[in-house]
């Protein structure tokens, strides 16, 4: 960082535009990408057939438009791989290909900061010439490279840690002394805790920008006592960047989530492309202007609901209200979505098992899940071979209790999402 420079508050003007500028701009910019995605994506030349693109100006005319839903992706590649018609460039144009859990394929564009998170980062107090640790995956999944993309064009430097190898983690921000760090929500503690366990001093760690799982009050308040300030962001692998948290003068979060200056985002009612009334819980629904993955009103399946007023950090755009959950089963876990498929999927490799339930709490501020099976006379190996297999479909690690036929709800829930958000 430059001292002795006053340093601005705002990453750009488009920030702070005036609400009625801001959508004129936006609209301006959709014409061009419903053309685009009409001409290069199969998937929205369909679905668009009889939509005129200079024509729709308005958040009413935007509602008028199909939706597309991210829960629905995973089939519609399988039938019609590799990208189901959504993508906006062939795939030997993309900067990168990646696949994330369910599964779902992503193409990256070739802009520099192509998740748009640079924006994120400034917010969260990142400056020009800071070190940032980068603790998302760079293997497969786009999360790493999106991160890694948005500090590189805040100006920093990032370091890319990946997951896991926290004593190498630690050893190295001891080392490097980095400001920054980035990852999901409850991988700092395992660092920090790390760090104390070995003696090693990260202190330099002052800023986060967390995502990829809910930031609990009780866990940022910790951070907060350890000399960290933790921002969040809400993003998705095909979105980028949706919303973004901001600091008060005090460096205490303020309310609420400021959308993107990238991305149209709407609420509506879950199941259908009906917008609610501000301030009313529904489904995010998002429209992105990346011409890789020309996504409109791309249903997200998370809920959310629209926040009266601007922020008091001067960012005019709309405010979400954060993560409400989920409007279907899919649950994030550890940063991971878990769908009700994936839990399917481990049951049928055991004919011996009946109902199964995948239950997820919060221990010792980090995700745990355990799932129960209902099962028979069943030998001592069946829960150790249900443990591998929950591991193996979705990449996570989680008990499993074996209890009589007949003991689990009968309420139709595969996953059952114990954690409290509000403390």
């Amino acid at each position: 960082m430059t001292a002795g420079r006053v340093q601005p508050q705002h990453y750009d003007q488009l920030e702070t535009r005036p609400a009625a500028a801001r959508e004129r701009d936006l609209f301006a910019l959709l014409g061009q990408q419903l053309s685009h995605a009409k001409a290069k994506a199969p998937h929205f030349a369909r679905l668009l057939a009889d939509v005129a693109p200079e024509a729709v100006t308005s958040r009413a005319a935007l509602a008028s438009l199909p939706v597309t839903r991210k829960s629905e992706l995973a089939g519609l590649q399988a039938a019609d791989p590799p990208f189901a018609g959504i993508a906006g460039i062939a795939p030997g144009h993309a900067g990168r290909i990646f696949a994330s859990p369910g599964p779902i394929y992503e193409l990256e564009g070739l802009a520099s900061d192509f998740g748009r998170f640079a924006r994120a980062f400034f917010a969260a107090g990142l400056r020009p010439g800071d070190l940032v640790v980068n603790a998302f995956s760079y293997h497969l999944t786009p999360g790493g490279w999106m991160m890694d993309a948005g500090v590189r064009a805040l100006g920093a430097v990032p370091i890319p840690a990946g997951t896991g190898n926290s004593e190498q983690q630690a050893a190295a921000i001891a080392h490097l002394r980095p400001r920054g760090w980035s990852g999901t929500p409850d991988f700092l503690k395992v660092v920090l805790d790390k760090a104390a366990e070995l003696k090693l001093d990260c202190s330099s760690i002052t800023h986060a920008l967390v995502s990829g799982g809910a930031l609990f009050p009780s866990l940022r308040e910790e951070y907060r006592a350890r000399g960290v300030a933790v921002l969040q962001c809400y993003a998705t692998a095909e979105l980028g960047l949706v919303a973004y948290e901001s600091a008060g003068a005090d460096g205490l979060p303020l309310p609420g989530q400021i959308v993107d200056e990238g991305v149209i985002v709407e609420i509506v009612r879950p199941g259908t492309g009906d917008p609610v009334p501000d301030g009313e819980v529904g489904e995010v629904l998002v429209t992105t202007f990346n011409p890789a993955l020309p996504l409109i009103r791309y249903a997200t399946g998370d809920l959310s609901a629209v926040l009266a007023g601007e922020s008091a950090c001067g960012r005019t755009n709309q405010r979400l209200k954060g993560w409400m959950g989920r409007a279907d089963q899919t649950t994030k876990i550890k940063g991971m979505f878990v769908h009700p498929s994936q839990v399917a999927a481990v049951l049928k490799r055991f004919p011996g098992v009946g109902r199964g339930r995948l239950e997820v709490t919060r221990e010792g501020e980090q995700d745990a899940m355990t799932l129960r099976c209902e099962a028979a006379g069943a030998p001592e190996s069946l829960a150790d071979g249900l443990a591998a297999a929950l591991q193996e479909v979705t990449k996570l690690r989680g008990r499993v209790q074996l209890v009589p036929p007949g003991s689990l709800p009968n309420d139709g829930k595969v996953i059952d999402d114990q954690r409290r958000y509000d403390r």
